[in-house]
């Protein structure tokens, strides 16, 4: 299967950091997510939007784990918006879902 590159976009909606992701979320992600966590600045609320995703890997979940650890130690919320079905019920079984909220769109911010 052929990967695409994880890219990644921030900006600011209503007072929250929004990270909009392109591409796959896998092992190759880790950089691209650092380097727009990096750029976030001391926001409270931190929105990983991931309608432009359409692969996660289990190296992707890790990665995302990492940012939400990093998010927590720095007072921040984490949410993700944008998820497939089948990407949201991943969250809920790795139990990403008790950490951070799960938004359906825009509308939920």
């Amino acid at each position: 299967m052929a990967t695409a590159e994880l890219e990644a976009r921030v900006h600011d909606e209503g007072g929250a950091a929004v990270i909009e992701l392109t591409g796959d979320v896998d092992r190759d992600a880790e950089a691209a997510l650092d380097a727009a966590y990096g750029q976030v600045g001391k926001t409270g609320s931190v929105v990983l939007d991931f309608s432009g995703v359409e692969y996660i890997n289990s190296t992707g979940i890790a990665v995302i784990v990492g940012l939400l650890a990093r998010a927590r130690t720095n007072g921040q919320t984490l949410s993700a918006r944008g998820l497939t079905e089948h990407y949201r019920q991943i969250f809920e079984i790795t139990r990403l879902a008790d950490f951070m909220t799960i938004l359906d769109g825009r509308e939920e911010e």
